[in-house]
C-alpha cells in the first residue's frame, strides 16, 4: 500500500534531543509492569488465551455478481446477489453495507477529511431488493456517505438464518481515483477495479456492526464467503481476477490454453501472451463483440479484477507444502517489459508465496496475480495492483512482495484494517523482511537496514527521530486519525520492527516463530482483534509480554538505558565489579552489555527485563578477572535507545571507586 510514501514520510522526521536523560530517571515501574495492561476478553466468544473460544461465531457473505464494462463511457453496470448467513446469537432487524465507490461522490466525508477528488460520482442504484423464500420486495434503504442501511420488514433470525439482497447499479471509473482507476498506454487502457460492489459490513462480537466510514486512509474489514462472478468486456480485452478462471475455453485461444497448462507445471516463467502478440487479432478467440470472463473464489473476504487489451501475460508454477501447487501470474503493458521493470514480476510473486507458505501458513488460493497499472500498490485476495512505471528491480520486488504478502494479513487473518492498520501492515511488513533476506540469496537484502532511511542507519535507531517527537502517536490510533506524515512510519515500520525486536532480541526465533504460526493457524479466515494477538503470543511463548505490547504498541514511551558507574569490591578487580545501570525513560527492555577487560577478555551478557521491576536503577555484579576497560550498553544497536551518549563507559574517562 503505497510503500514508496514510506521513504518520503521518513525524510520529514527531525530529531529532538533529550537533554534531561542523564539528569533524572522518569521511569515508573508500576506503569511499565501494571497488572492490568490487557483488558478482559472483549466477549465470551474469545478465549483469554488469545484463540477463538468454542462458541466463537462469524457471519458469512456469498456473492454472485454479473458486471459489464463500457470502455467508451468507462462505466461498469452490475447486478449483485448477496446470500447472507447470520450465525450470530442476535436477530438482525437491519443490515449495513459499505459503498466504496461513494468515496468519490461529491460531499463525501473523505473529500473533506482526506482531500479525495470526487469526479467519479459513486454508485447509482437502479434497484435494491430483498429476496426471501416467499417473495421479492423493494428494499427500504438509507444511504449516508459510504454506508447503506437496509431496514428489513422481518429480522434475519439468529443462529444460521439467511437472507438474500439484490443490487442493480452502475458507477464510473476515473483516472483521478485510487485503488480503482484507469490509465492509457500505447496499446490500450488498463482498468483496475476494486471496491466495485456493495459489501456487507462485518457484524461481530466486539462492536456489533462495524460501520466506520471509508475515508481513503483506513482500509477494510470484510466478511468471508464464496464468490462467483462474471465480467463482460469487449472481445479485444484480457481480464484477470481473484480466484480461478472457470471458462478458459471460451475466452482464451487454444494456444493460450496450452500455454497456461504448461506454465502451471513449470518453475520457469513463460508467456501466455508475449509482448509481440499484444494487440494482435490472433491473440483473442474472436475479434469483435463482447466476451464474458467467469471466475470463482472460495472462502475469501473480497475480490478485484483488471482488464486491458495492452496486457503482456506470463505465468509460472507455485510450489506449496504437501505437494500442492498454485499459479503465479503477471500482466503488464509492453512499456513495462524488462528485468529492471516487470519481466521478473512472476519470479517475485512465486518466491514470495513459496516463502510465506513454507515459513508461516500455506497459500490457500489457486492463483496469485500481479497487475501493472495506475494503482501504485494495493492488495486483494489472490491479486495485487502495482505501478506499471516501476523501473528498478528492488522497488518492483519489495512492493510486489509486500502487496502479495497481504494475502496472509489481512486476507487469511481477517483483521479490522480500518480500525487497526498496524495489525495488518505491520505483520505483513514483518514477514516481508525475512522473505527479502531469502530471495535469490539476498539479492535485494537487507530490507531491515536503511530501507526507510537513505543514510542506511540501523533500523532501531532509524526510529529514534520519530519516537522523540512531541507529537508522536500511538500505533493503536485509528488509521484515519494518524497524521499522514507518520502513518507509514507507525503502521508499517514501527509495528514491524516491534515484532523483529520481539523475535530477535526478547524471545528468540524458535519461541517466536512457533507462536506466530499458531496465531495464523488459530485465526485463519476469522476476525482477531489486537488483544487476541497479544494474548496468544503470551500464551504460546510462555512469557507475559504485556509490558512490551503496551509500551511499543499502545503508548508513545521511549527507551533510554545507561551505564552510569563501575566499581570494584575492595578496589580489587579480581574480587568482582559492580556495574551500575539505569533505565531513564518509561519504556523497558532487557539490557545487553559488552564488557571488555584489561587482560583482553570480552564478555557479552544479557540481563532480563525483570531487573527493572523494582525501579530504574540496577547494580550488576560481574565476576571480573582484571580491570574493566569499557562497558557498552546495546553494543549491536538492536534497540531504539534515544540517547547513545550514556550507553558507553570508558575507564580512561572515569575514576574507579571502591566498594
Amino acid at each position: 500500500m503505497r510503500l514508496l510514501n514510506y521513504l518520503i514520510a521518513f525524510l520529514l522526521l527531525f530529531p529532538v534531543t533529550n537533554t534531561n536523560a542523564q539528569e533524572s530517571i522518569e521511569f515508573d515501574q508500576h506503569k511499565a509492569f501494571s497488572p492490568n495492561l490487557l483488558s478482559p476478553p472483549e466477549s465470551p466468544y474469545r478465549s483469554a488465551s488469545g484463540i477463538p473460544a468454542a462458541n466463537y461465531w462469524q457471519n458469512k457473505a456469498d456473492y454472485q455478481i454479473k458486471a459489464e464494462l463500457d470502455t467508451v463511457s468507462n462505466t461498469i453496470t452490475a447486478t449483485v446477489t448477496l446470500s447472507y448467513t447470520n450465525n450470530s446469537p442476535d436477530d438482525l432487524p437491519f443490515l449495513w453495507f459499505e459503498l466504496g465507490q461513494n468515496l468519490f461522490r461529491e460531499g463525501s466525508i473523505g473529500s473533506f477529511s482526506q482531500g479525495v477528488k470526487t469526479d467519479a460520482g459513486g454508485f447509482h442504484f437502479k434497484a435494491v431488493k430483498v429476496k426471501t423464500d416467499k417473495e421479492v420486495t423493494d428494499a427500504e434503504y438509507l444511504i449516508h456517505d459510504t454506508r447503506m442501511q437496509i431496514r428489513l420488514d422481518r429480522p434475519v433470525g439468529a443462529n444460521g438464518k439467511t437472507i438474500a439482497i439484490e443490487f442493480d447499479y452502475s458507477f464510473k471509473i476515473s483516472d483521478t481515483q485510487f485503488r480503482t482507476s484507469l490509465t492509457n498506454t500505447k496499446n490500450g487502457t488498463i482498468y483496475e477495479v476494486a471496491q466495485w460492489y456493495p459489501r456487507v459490513c462485518v457484524y461481530d462480537d466486539i462492536r456489533g456492526w462495524n460501520t466506520l466510514p471509508y475515508q481513503g486512509a483506513g482500509e477494510y474489514y470484510c466478511e468471508y464467503g464464496d464468490f462467483e462472478y462474471e465480467i463482460t468486456v469487449p472481445a479485444s480485452l484480457v481480464v484477470v481476477g481473484s480466484g480461478a478462471m472457470t471458462n478458459t475455453a471460451e475466452v482464451l485461444t487454444k494456444e493460450q490454453q496450452i500455454r497456461l497448462k504448461k506454465a502451471s507445471g513449470s518453475d520457469e516463467t513463460s508467456f501466455i501472451i508475449s509482448p509481440e502478440e499484444v494487440g494482435s487479432i490472433h491473440s483473442r478467440p474472436k475479434s469483435k463483440g463482447m466476451l464474458t470472463w467467469k471466475f470463482a473464489m472460495q472462502n475469501s473476504r473480497d475480490i478485484a479484477w483488471a482488464a486491458s487489451k495492452a496486457f503482456v501475460w506470463d505465468a509460472a508454477k507455485i510450489n506449496l507444502p504437501d505437494g500442492k501447487t498454485a499459479l503465479a501470474m503477471s500482466v503488464y503493458p509492453t512499456e513495462s517489459v524488462g528485468d529492471s521493470a516487470w519481466s521478473r514480476s512472476t519470479e517475485y510473486i512465486k518466491h514470495s508465496i513459496e516463502h510465506f507458505s513454507e515459513r508461516w501458513f500455506a497459500y490457500p488460493y489457486p492463483v496469485a496475480i500481479n497487475v501493472a497499472g495506475p494503482v501504485g500498490g494495493m492488495e486483494y485476495p489472490g491479486l495485487c495492483f502495482c505501478s506499471w512505471k516501476f523501473n528498478t528491480p528492488k522497488v518492483t520486488y519489495f512492493v510486489s512482495a509486500h502487496e502479495i504478502g497481504h494475502n496472509w494479513f489481512p486476507m487469511i487473518v481477517g483483521s479490522n484494517e480500518r480500525r487497526y492498520a498496524f495489525i495488518d501492515e505491520g505483520l505483513n511488513t514483518f514477514i516481508d523482511i525475512y522473505a527479502q533476506d531469502d530471495f535469490n540469496k539476498g539479492e535485494f537484502a537487507p530490507k531491515r537496514d536503511g530501507e526507510y532511511d537513505p543514510e542506511g542507519i540501523n533500523p532501531s535507531r532509524d526510529l529514534v527521530p520519530y519516537l522523540t517527537r512531541p507529537d508522536a502517536e500511538s500505533l493503536t490510533n485509528l488509521a484515519d486519525v494518524l497524521h499522514p506524515k507518520y502513518s507509514h512510519t507507525l503502521s508499517y515500520y514501527k509495528s514491524a520492527h516491534g515484532l523483529v525486536m520481539a523475535r530477535e532480541y526478547i524471545l528468540g526465533a524458535e519461541r517466536f516463530d512457533y507462536a506466530f504460526r499458531e496465531f495464523i493457524r488459530q485465526w485463519a479466515f476469522k476476525h482477531p482483534a489486537p488483544n487476541d494477538f497479544f494474548r496468544l503470543m503470551n500464551n504460546a511463548t510462555g512469557e507475559d509480554l504485556n509490558w512490551y505490547w503496551n509500551a511499543w504498541y499502545c503508548q508513545t514511551w521511549t527507551l533510554d538505558q545507561a551505564v552510569t558507574n563501575v566499581s570494584y569490591v575492595e578496589n580489587e578487580p579480581t574480587k568482582g565489579a559492580e556495574i551500575k545501570l539505569a533505565n531513564l525513560q518509561q519504556m523497558v527492555m532487557p539490557i545487553k552489555l559488552k564488557i571488555k577487560e584489561e587482560n583482553g577478555t570480552e564478555t557479552v551478557v544479557k540481563l532480563p527485563v525483570e531487573i527493572w521491576q523494582r525501579g530504574g536503577q540496577y547494580i550488576y555484579k560481574f565476576a571480573s578477572t582484571s580491570r574493566i576497560v569499557s562497558v557498552d550498553v546495546d553494543p549491536e544497536l538492536e534497540l531504539p535507545d534515544i540517547d547513545d551518549n550514556n550507553n558507553h563507559w570508558r575507564a580512561t574517562d572515569h575514576s574507579i571507586s571502591q566498594k
